[in-house]
């Protein structure tokens, strides 16, 4: 991997956590995901499944968790899972890892080639009542393909009808929305690296530049700087594609007056950041783009502040309706009788700001995270405001990454990254 050696003692305190949730007498086990191919002998690159890795630190294919806290010996408790390895996979593939080499990184030291898997797992189901198994109960998850885990999961219940069934996912949602502070700390560090991108390309954005430019800009910066590259496929729109919400062609010119809209940002160890900015070709903001763009940052800061402990979702989004309905009144978009006349379902400000203001990130870019519980602190959330007017052939979208305080409002973890309408002229012109 890229990135520095993440200090097991967090997979230690999230293994912990985890198996602190579970019944008695039962066993979770979790699975890397598959290489999954393209066609030929082509494969996509591999991205390890976040559950697997926020237990363990392994980011390999062909990798098993197996947790078993009630197991009657103690080396039965905690085991890994992998690929063997040999000299043949490190020259053809590279390295792997070892049975030490796994120790170092997960903190666990009963590790098995994957090979002694079945045997394993069935002597553990001789002790144990209950399986966890792992589904994706994300409330934005739409899948096709069937999964490792998937099929691991089909396969254990042909296998072993009679245990109990638990599920994984539930505790997952709670554990892994609130992070630990070594989590914030690689979170802040994928904020640093898109801070670095951004600065990179207040310098090179002019009229006649390309999306795709800006885009091979910011691959550049990320990866020189430990990432693997976006944390989500990169948003570079400029004119009237801001207006499409997750534009990606990314392959139309910039134009002189014209605005660009960048939902871009940098992974780091397999955690996220989530940017976005908007900014003017030419360098210089219009005087109509200026006032929709100081509505849009007033929206961001006051909607902000309200992500305190004990803030419910739902609430949270009436209030920053409200908000943005009063800038777009100000800016003429509505007026008293629109708002008046409004739908409750779909209120009048929706036909200008038609998406959340929000999201949990961390290992995913949208996180885990039960909506319907109070935010508690140490949860990360984005705050994304945007005004879009396809009349006008622009959009502004600004988004920030905030960790949820104790007492006060969020600490801001894009804090250094510039985002004032002064500051942005600025270092583009100088």
């Amino acid at each position: 991997m890229k990135y520095h050696q993440i200090n097991s003692a967090l997979f230690v305190k999230n293994r912990r956590k985890f198996m602190a949730e579970m019944k008695p007498n039962s066993v979770a086990v979790f699975n890397s995901n598959d290489i999954y191919p393209v066609s030929a002998d082509s494969t996509l690159p591999f991205a390890q499944h976040r559950d697997i890795f926020y237990l363990s630190g392994v980011d390999q294919e062909e990798s098993v968790l197996l947790l078993f806290p009630d197991a009657p010996y103690e080396h039965q408790r905690e085991i890994l899972f992998l690929r063997e390895t040999n000299d043949h996979i490190a020259v053809w593939e590279g390295e792997k890892l070892t049975k030490e080499r796994a120790f170092q990184v997960s903190g666990i030291r009963t590790v098995y080639w994957l090979q002694d898997f079945h045997k394993v797992l069935n002597e553990m189901m001789t002790y144990a009542d209950t399986m966890y198994i792992n589904t994706n109960e994300h409330y934005r998850a739409s899948v096709e393909t069937e999964t490792r885990e998937a099929r691991f999961v089909k396969w254990w219940k042909e296998r072993y009808p009679a245990h109990n069934v638990a599920k994984s996912n539930p505790i997952l949602q709670r554990l892994r929305s609130v992070k630990e502070s070594e989590e914030i700390d690689l979170i802040q560090h994928a904020c640093d690296i898109t801070e670095k991108g951004f600065r990179r390309l207040l310098g090179f954005v002019k009229p006649n530049v390309t999306e795709y430019e800006i885009e091979a800009e910011l691959a550049h910066e990320f990866i020189r700087n430990r990432s693997k590259g976006f944390a989500y496929t990169p948003i570079i729109a400029s004119g009237n594609n801001a207006n499409v919400l997750h534009y990606i062609e990314n392959n139309q010119q910039c134009k002189d007056g014209d605005l660009i809209l960048l939902d871009v940002a940098a992974e780091y160890a397999n955690y996220s950041s989530d940017m976005t900015r908007t900014i003017p070709v030419s360098g210089r903001f219009s005087e109509r783009q200026k006032a929709v763009y100081k509505a849009v940052l007033n929206v961001k800061n006051e909607a902000t502040k309200m992500l305190t402990p004990g803030t419910l979702w739902k609430q949270y989004h009436i209030e920053v309706g409200k908000i943005m309905t009063s800038e777009l009144l100000g800016l003429g978009l509505l007026d008293k009788a629109d708002v008046q006349n409004e739908n409750p379902e779909w209120p009048a400000y929706k036909k200008y700001f038609m998406h959340g203001t929000s999201h949990h990130m961390g290992l995913d870019t949208h996180d885990y995270g039960l909506l319907h519980e109070p935010m508690k602190a140490n949860m990360v959330f984005t705050v994304e405001p945007g005004i879009y007017i396809p009349a006008e052939k622009f959009g502004i979208r600004l988004e920030d990454n905030v960790v949820v305080q104790e007492k006060g409002e969020p600490f801001n973890l894009m804090r250094n990254i510039p985002v004032e309408v002064d500051e942005i002229e600025t270092l583009m012109n100088e």
